[in-house]
């Protein structure tokens, strides 16, 4: 029986976990450093301090993305997902400490395995604090549906459908 995940810190893979797992790697040192459980907190941030020119600042194309700190490359990443899967933003240490400095929440996030997850698409502000798996899940749902070069309608459903989910957990 599935009943959590774990990323492997070396390769960023996402595996599933049993309960025995789960109890051991509890635990910081369990595995010698080398798996993190991913913890099951999704906190939806309402007053989140996020401007229009911040948000530009943080030099993503797209109104959605994920950021989480990397213990590997010691600072914060930030990710968008699209059809061809999860891309890379190149992040600035002053605009991610910018928005992190006007939101202490954001200092909370557990490195590598929990992300602010943001969506602003079709003017939506919507912001959680959400297991990484989570995160990659929502690249799935927009790799699975994407249709031509907007995405199709049926994109937006799913996407839409996957940030109701996240209220009802």
């Amino acid at each position: 029986m599935i009943i959590a995940t774990l990323l492997d810190l070396s390769t960023r893979e996402l595996m599933c976990a049993c309960r025995a797992c789960v109890v051991l790697f509890d635990r910081g040192a369990a595995g010698g450093g080398h798996y993190r459980l991913v913890p099951d907190r999704r906190l939806r941030i309402d007053d989140l301090q996020l401007s229009d020119l911040q948000w530009e600042e943080l030099r993503l194309p797209v109104d959605i993305a994920f950021f989480f700190r990397s213990s590997a490359e010691e600072r914060v990443m930030a990710y968008y997902p699209g059809p061809m899967g999860a891309t890379e933003s190149l992040l600035t240490f002053e605009a991610w400490q910018e928005v992190e400095t006007a939101n202490p929440v954001l200092a909370t996030m557990v490195p590598d395995v929990e992300a602010l997850l943001v969506n602003r698409a079709q003017g939506a502000r919507h912001h959680w604090l959400v297991p990484v798996d989570e995160c990659f899940g929502l690249v799935g749902v927009i790799r699975t549906h994407w249709k031509g070069l907007t995405g199709g309608k049926d994109v937006w459903l799913e996407i839409a459908r996957f940030f109701d989910g996240l209220e009802r957990r």
